[in-house]
């Protein structure tokens, strides 16, 4: 059977569009032509949009999409476009609130048919190629579109219209700011929202699907320092050690696999998102300084071991995601059976292995289609090592050290299956969120090759993704092209990265790029009218409406972040213009997040900074650079989430540029020492030599 010509997707970049440059189907990209081509030959637009490492993606493609049938009855009756929508996440909120408005639920793959002005009236996630179960197959739903199009097209035209007008409401009212003003209540209320749906069991939120939801984590742990709750601090130690010890953790190669299926955290969908990664590594590392647990510690250098291992380009950046599927089956390359571990390992370590690796004979794991068991398993540990070698009356020490050698040899042997596939474009706000989580792992644990990483990502994203005439970012780099313009996320979480990072090595560089992008943010992204910032700038090629959004989703709101991030340059430069803007856009969204503070907990970390008390930390450094070494380092000893540093030296050159800097008059160190200047709630103190006269002042009721 010879193989189909290529369609227009080949000339693309996207992997998961690569994927589809050969499907019978004529597939547009996004863009002008295809809508052109619509409106010349009056026809529905039909659009997919899914991401490469979808597993339901993968499927969808192999029963219709590569089916010369099914590909022939798409072309005569629409004009077919596919969408990443990791590359068009812009595309993806709108077409996605449409199909929640219409079906009541979403997900990808996503299917939305449309006029050739971009207007929908059909929407589905996964469509079988056959109807079954009362579920609408592709051969039966395209014809019938069709008719409905020559012969009731007012009736479409008109559920178009109603459509849109829904969505252009909805984004109205959810900038509408409301009489009472986020607060210290409204933190209050997050919390508890959060303690009525925690799972007392397993950790996490909810049932299942459980998903990590990494920033009610950390929100929680600022909750704890601000009111010393212990239940705030107990959720979050409850759900980061059951995660670890789940099968959502990849016991063998490290990293988190995107959600768990049920709500014991057992079995996952087994792809890897870099932002999982980014968002988790940051809670374990602040659970670690909030506790001292060393599992917390472990683990969150074992998420950045596996990042730079196997998510790491040589340019610099880091890729996507990694695939669920290999060899054409979901989970294949992570399943064991005890027959496996057993030739794999000599026979006493193999028992060793199936025992604390919880191996059943039968297997664990049910097929996605047959959902039987076939003595498949997704490793995971029922209990913490500690705990095991209490139960088999043997060391702790020992227990560890098998372990390591058991999982080191498996994960040898591992390495010889057919691994998934990689998806290898470079987004900027996802590694604008490694960037992050590399600094504060660099900061906590001492480690240079972190910061060593987060500066090759940050300078690659500098030289590689920033327009520098204009200072716009690209959103997505790869083959050696930068391409499709930066969104909100990206300057947000490239902020929050360039933040941390300056905060870690003191290049007064990465404020200053910090700065110059945060104006750019505000200048193309800000709605004048209402407040808050829009996901698409100014000069964007919009979909249907250009939407804001406040609520968080497997990412954090990229309003809630420009927020914290504003908040924070407010506090490094003493630029009062940013604080006014963070307070009008908690004012913009005040109506939406009062009545469900717990769906936007990035945005309650911000506003439990701007509450405060919060502190500016300005360090001045000695003729002993050990002497500053150890100020740092004690600085970095305790969670204190409430507070800016910057180094005198960096800012000191940094006055010569077109922004203001707080650089208070006459900043020396005291007898060569390393001196800090530590002003809190907008008081200044003495400054001190001293470590812990330092963290007495910022954190007076340390826990």
């Amino acid at each position: 059977m010879s193989t189909p010509k290529p369609n227009r997707l080949v000339f693309e970049k996207s992997p998961y569009l690569l994927q589809h440059a050969h499907n019978p189907v004529n597939w547009y990209p996004w863009g002008p032509e295809a809508f052109s081509k619509a409106e010349r030959e009056d026809k529905p637009v039909f659009l997919s949009i899914g991401y490469s490492t979808c597993h339901w993606c993968h499927v969808m493609e192999k029963e219709s999409f590569e089916d010369a049938e099914v590909a022939e009855l798409l072309n005569d009756a629409f004009v077919c476009i596919k969408v990443d929508r990791e590359e068009r996440p812009d595309l993806d909120s709108v077409y996605m609130k449409v199909c929640q408005q219409l079906t009541g639920s979403g997900g990808w793959p996503l299917h939305i048919i449309m006029t050739p002005q971009k207007k929908p009236f059909f929407a589905a996630t996964y469509i079988p190629k056959e109807s079954r179960f009362g579920q609408v197959g592709m051969k039966e739903l395209i014809p019938k579109i069709k008719e409905l199009w020559a012969s009731r097209r007012n009736e479409l035209l008109d559920s178009a219209a109603k459509i849109a007008e829904f969505l252009e409401e909805t984004e109205t009212r959810q900038s509408r700011a409301s009489a009472e003003e986020l607060g210290a209540s409204t933190l209050d209320e997050a919390y508890f929202q959060l303690s009525g749906s925690f799972d007392e069991q397993n950790g996490g939120f909810g049932g299942a699907p459980k998903f990590p939801s990494a920033h009610n984590l950390t929100f929680l742990l600022r909750y704890w320092k601000r009111t010393s709750d212990r239940r705030a601090l107990e959720m979050v130690e409850k759900t980061l050690k059951t995660m670890r010890l789940g099968g959502v953790y990849d016991q063998l190669g490290f990293g988190f696999h995107r959600y768990s299926t049920d709500a014991k955290w057992l079995v996952p969908h087994f792809e890897k998102m870099l932002y999982d990664q980014a968002m988790l590594a940051m809670a374990y590392t602040e659970a670690y300084q909030s506790t001292g647990d060393e599992l917390f510690k472990q683990t969150a250098r074992e998420i950045i071991t596996y990042v730079l291992r196997d998510m790491t380009d040589p340019v610099g950046g880091f890729y996507s995601a990694e695939d669920a599927d290999s060899e054409g089956e979901e989970g294949k390359f992570y399943l064991w059976t005890r027959e496996e571990i057993t030739q794999t390992l000599p026979a006493r370590e193999a028992d060793f292995a199936n025992k604390i690796f919880s191996v059943e004979k039968d297997g664990n794991f049910a097929d996605m289609v047959t959902r039987k068991r076939s003595g498949r398993n997704v490793l995971h540990l029922k209990k913490p090592p500690n705990q095991f070698a209490i139960d088999e009356h043997t060391s702790s020490a020992d227990v560890q050290q098998r372990l390591e050698e058991a999982r080191q040899r498996l994960f040898e042997a591992r390495q010889r299956r057919v691994h998934p596939g990689i998806d290898d474009k470079i987004l900027v706000d996802w590694n604008g969120l490694m960037i992050v989580a590399l600094s504060k792992a660099a900061q906590v644990f001492g480690d240079v090759t972190y910061a060593g990483a987060a500066r090759r990502a940050a300078d690659f994203i500098l030289d590689k993704m920033l327009e520098r005439t204009q200072n716009r970012l690209y959103h997505r780099y790869r083959d050696g092209e930068a391409k499709v313009d930066g969104l909100l996320n990206d300057y947000a979480y490239v902020v929050w990265g360039l933040l941390e990072l300056y905060e870690t090595v003191f290049d007064e560089r990465y404020l200053q790029h910090a700065v110059e992008l945060t104006e750019n943010m505000l200048k193309r992204f800000w709605d004048e009218q209402q407040g808050g910032f829009y996901l698409t700038a100014d000069d964007a090629d919009v979909a249907l409406v250009r939407t804001k959004e406040i609520y968080d989703g497997a990412l954090p709101s990229g309003n809630s972040v420009a927020c914290l991030i504003l908040i924070r340059l407010a506090h490094m430069t003493g630029e009062a213009r940013y604080e006014q803007k963070a307070a009008q856009l908690m004012s913009s969204f005040s109506s939406v997040v009062s009545r469900a503070p717990s769906a936007c907990t990035q945005l309650m970390s911000a506003l439990d900074f701007a509450i405060g008390p919060s502190c500016e930390v300005v360090i001045v450094s000695g003729s002993d650079e050990g002497d500053t070494k150890r100020m740092l380092e004690a600085l970095r000893s305790r969670f204190a989430p409430r507070k800016v540093v910057t180094q005198s030296s960096s800012l000191s050159r940094l006055q010569e540029k077109p922004y203001s800097y707080a650089l208070p008059e006459g900043l020396t160190s005291s007898e060569g020492k390393a001196t800090v200047y530590v002003c809190c709630n907008r008081v200044c103190n003495q400054p001190t030599t001293d470590p812990n006269k330092m963290l007495n002042l910022i954190d007076p009721k340390p826990q």
